[in-house]
């Protein structure tokens, strides 16, 4: 079965989100758990966690289907010490918020060498942060996001996601979120139900499906190999509609959060309709 939804709103609290998802018939949702764009943020309250989780259950959400997403300014393998040191806190924060509602992933993208550091150097920081994480937190599984390559960011090829896997201990609590729009801008050419095919024996080959966790959705604005994130609505960019349809009839892609991050959030419900009717 497809469990397909969106990175809704939190604002008013992370209680609201069950229920906006619910408004737009999702079976599976994203959110931030705190603001994204700040590095501190209140910490949860005992009213705010228990109406989450009371919604969720309300709205029949599970943490299998629930795919929280960490703030856009953690840099995992930074390239200078004191920088390390405060994506680390933060995201060590981040895996905590997720323990204290009950959720069993956190996705973030890997990091980012500034040019300061070599590849293998960032993917060893990378993995060495993830470690450090799960150190300090128990039942939350960190789900690294493939990246368009965009800057100096990691993550884009499946060598890189494959590195990072070989060197965190528990690897039991390491996945992967594939996001549609980043794979395509990456380089790879799924816009076809045989390139597609092909895409997904390579990543098994080299990563390992089973660590695949969750999905983004989204069309993208720019061509392949741009290595530009730049999201579009579905069936709206270069990738078409059908990488989509290759998805929503594949069985790898079962029981599994489908998240849509398209850039127009009033149309969701009919994106969400749109790809269960593929």
């Amino acid at each position: 079965m497809k469990y397909v939804g969106a990175h809704v709103s939190a604002s008013g609290g992370v209680e609201n989100t069950p229920l906006n998802a619910a408004k737009i018939d999702a079976r599976a949702f994203a959110l931030f758990t705190k603001n994204q764009r700040r590095w501190q943020s209140s910490p949860l309250t005992s009213e705010s966690i228990g109406q989450f989780k009371k919604n969720c259950t309300a709205a029949g959400y599970t943490a299998d289907h629930i795919l929280p997403h960490d703030s856009y300014l953690i840099n995992l393998g930074h390239p200078e010490d004191p920088g390390l040191a405060k994506s680390r806190a933060a995201f060590i924060d981040e895996m905590q918020r997720c323990e204290q509602l009950g959720l069993k992933y956190l996705n973030f993208h890997p990091g980012s060498h500034l040019g300061k550091i070599d590849e293998k150097k960032c993917l060893s920081r990378i993995a060495d942060s993830i470690n450090l994480a799960l150190a300090k937190t128990s039942g939350v599984c960190a789900v690294i996001e493939n990246t368009a390559g965009q800057g100096s960011n990691m993550g884009f090829a499946f060598e890189h996601l494959a590195a990072i896997i070989a060197n965190v201990k528990n690897p039991d609590r390491v996945g992967v979120c594939l996001n549609t729009c980043h794979t395509f801008a990456a380089g790879y050419d799924i816009r076809t139900p045989d390139g597609f095919e092909k895409v997904m024996q390579n990543f098994d080959k080299i990563v390992g499906i089973k660590y695949l966790k969750a999905m983004h959705l989204n069309d993208s604005k720019k061509d392949m190999g741009s290595r530009v994130d730049r999201h579009a609505s579905i069936g709206k960019g270069y990738l078409g509609i059908e990488a989509f349809r290759f998805i929503m009839n594949n069985s790898r892609f079962d029981n599994i959060p489908l998240i849509l991050e398209t850039p127009d959030s009033a149309i969701w419900a009919e994106e969400i309709q749109l790809l269960y009717s593929l």
